[in-house]
């Protein structure tokens, strides 16, 4: 008997159910990690992987996730004002950043991306780093769903869980411990804009061994806390406790 061969209808029947699948897999994925906090991130892992093929005398990726009512309110507000001043205004991406990053980046110039808080989430929790248009596509495209199935409040706080912070050192309470030996609803508004001032590259620039490039960072990041309004800024998205850190 001859085998049947695949026609056009059938092959097309096939992509819509594959391409159904994923998409109803994704939205599950987004779905559980609203309300659970993602056990560990492919950057985590190959942060890991990598650590242990240098032979570091500790390899250990640092790591707990806690609440925004387990951090102090400096926190959120100086990432805030440090990586995406717009946060609560844009729907998940700075149109007028990215124009901004592809004309530059046309001219060769070496910057940072036009990326919104939103859109690291997006990518740190769940894809891979890199540069490819497909990525960037899958980015905005879970960025969308982030958007509109977790809410701001809920992207901030991952985002402050998942952030690298320094070599192997990941989210605010686990960098607070690190650098400061206190627990992030601890710190104030310096040691806040501190933790921030390293988020462009956490493997280069250190908390704990500031340089006098991070040091001018953190005070440009302290001073746009204030201008922005203090915590009243985000007072919208922070969890119900007392506000008192302005």
């Amino acid at each position: 008997m001859k085998k049947k061969r695949l026609g056009f209808r059938e092959f097309r029947l096939i992509t819509i159910k594959l391409l159904l699948s994923l998409f109803l897999l994704s939205v599950l994925w987004v779905l559980v990690y609203r309300w659970v906090a993602p056990p560990v991130t492919l950057h985590m892992v190959l942060r890991r992987a990598e650590a242990g093929m240098a032979d570091k005398e500790d390899p250990t990726i640092h790591y707990k996730f806690v609440s925004l009512k387990e951090m102090s309110d400096q926190l959120p507000l100086a990432v805030v004002a440090s990586e995406d001043q717009l946060f609560l205004q844009h729907g998940g991406f700075d149109y007028n950043a990215i124009a901004d990053a592809f004309k530059r980046n046309q001219k060769g110039t070496n910057i940072r991306g036009g990326s919104t808080i939103s859109q690291q989430v997006a990518k740190n929790v769940f894809l891979w780093h890199g540069r490819s248009y497909l990525r960037k596509a899958v980015e905005a495209y879970f960025t969308f769903l982030i958007e509109v199935i977790w809410g701001k409040e809920r992207i901030l706080e991952v985002y402050l869980n998942i952030a690298e912070m320094g070599d192997g050192v990941f989210g605010v309470e686990a960098a607070c411990q690190k650098y400061f030996k206190k627990p992030a609803a601890a710190v104030g508004r310096q040691q806040a804009a501190l933790l921030a001032s390293v988020l462009p590259n956490p493997i280069r620039f250190s908390a704990a061994r500031p340089s006098a490039y991070v040091l001018g960072r953190r005070a440009r990041i302290a001073r746009a806390m204030g201008r922005l309004g203090g915590t009243n800024y985000i007072k919208t998205i922070l969890p119900e406790k007392d506000h008192d850190q302005n």
